[in-house]
């Protein structure tokens, strides 16, 4: 085990922070060549540096090292917010409003109910149920981006997986306020259970409304590209920080934050978003990096039950979410019998959620009940990340050539 001081000192955690970027650089290649997704390398990494077996990242520096998974998980919300843009989705229609939420709704509501049946604990029902909701886009995107897929399946998938993190981050904010109030025993009145929830999701979205349109005001004549960048992450930062200090959802608040400007903004939605994706590759991978550093790969075993329920009942979900939503807003028969497949990845906002759960409920006021609470959701939801960021692509690929929208 490495000595206390030395895991504390300023120069060796730098020095762990560059080679945690190296060695996330060299297995996200290697997964790369395997047909692994590159997130997968980068939580390995973090597995072999953390607690688990070198202990080079542990409980004496994590804590210091938390902006950076503040800052990573900022950047995923800011992101959902730029795909989020009205002018693409405004000819879907109900399409993909009954489809969203069908979908989302229907992973967790039978995600929670499993989980409850087994645990018989409702605050570990509900978040694993909210955690259910979200879907990854990046793995989808690059399968129909490679098969140059076009068609009625193909711009619906599009907008869903744009849409559908955003009502996972919604129904997460409602199940962590009502598991904090079973978790801490406290009583609380059906109106303070709707308002605080409401208020925190609210407050959320007016925040990065406000710094979207201030942001916006200050670059409405300003071209300049390494400034633009600097101004992006300098609103990112402040918001991110903001949120932190007024209980907000930082997620939330960046995804209002990236919604605002893609939306308002007159010129270069695009590039702007583009220029911000070009300079977060070595966050994400530190921030992946500490995500797997946080894991006890013991614990990965002992969550068998729960993760396997997860992952049938989740899967189940969205199959059957999809196809319920296609019937009712009379889509397309390719988009009901297949849009399913192509929303089983999860990653990025899901493993954010899971780890703002691990930083929550990790606090003195819940106890060993909500540190458990924590380490189960991180666990399971890397766990099954990994599974469903193997199996997704391949659905998707069979997805869009069954639907005959694949160029092959």
């Amino acid at each position: 085990m490495l000595d206390n001081v030395l895991l504390k000192d300023p120069n060796f955690i730098a020095l762990a922070l560059g080679v945690s970027l190296l060695l996330g650089w060299a297995a996200g290649l290697l997964c790369r060549k395997i047909k692994t997704p590159m997130v997968v390398g980068y939580i390995l990494v973090g597995i072999l540096l953390g607690k688990s077996l070198l202990g080079v990242f542990n409980d004496q520096n994590i804590q210091g090292l938390y902006f950076i998974i503040y800052l990573g998980l900022a950047c995923i919300g800011f992101d959902i917010g730029g795909e989020l843009a009205l002018h693409k989705m405004r000819n879907l229609g109900k399409q993909i409003i009954w489809i969203s939420a069908l979908e989302t709704l229907a992973a967790t509501l039978l995600v929670a109910l499993a989980v409850y049946i087994y645990t018989r604990e409702l605050y570990i029902a509900l978040i694993f149920g909210a955690l259910a909701a979200a879907t990854a886009p990046a793995a989808t995107v690059d399968v129909l981006r490679e098969y140059q897929a076009s068609g009625p399946l193909t711009t619906t998938t599009f907008a869903v997986v744009g849409i559908d993190d955003a009502y996972a981050v919604f129904i997460y904010a409602f199940a962590a306020f009502f598991a904090k109030m079973l978790i801490s025993n406290k009583t609380v009145h059906i109106t303070e259970a709707v308002l605080r929830p409401a208020g925190e999701i609210l407050g959320s979205l007016a925040l990065g409304l406000v710094i979207g349109l201030l942001f916006l005001f200050l670059i409405r004549n300003y071209t300049a590209r390494r400034g633009l960048l600097v101004l992006t992450w300098g609103v990112i930062v402040a918001t991110t920080a903001l949120a932190n200090l007024f209980h907000f959802s930082l997620i939330l608040a960046n995804m209002a934050l990236g919604l605002t400007v893609v939306n308002l903004t007159r010129w270069k939605r695009d590039d702007l978003f583009e220029l911000m994706r070009n300079t977060t590759p070595p966050l994400f991978v530190l921030f992946f990096v500490l995500v797997g550093a946080q894991l006890d790969a013991g614990k990965l075993l002992s969550v068998g039950v729960i993760g396997l329920l997860y992952i049938v009942l989740r899967s189940a979900g969205k199959l059957s979410g999809a196809y319920l939503g296609g019937v009712i807003s009379d889509a397309p028969e390719t988009v009901r019998k297949y849009l399913g497949l192509c929303l089983f990845s999860q990653a990025g906002v899901a493993i954010g959620l899971s780890i703002q759960t691990k930083i929550t409920f990790g606090a003195k006021l819940y106890g060993q009940a909500g540190i458990e609470l924590g380490i189960m959701a991180v666990s399971v939801i890397a766990a099954t990340s990994l599974l469903f960021q193997i199996i997704g692509p391949p659905s998707t690929r069979y997805a869009v050539i069954k639907a005959g929208e694949a160029n092959v």
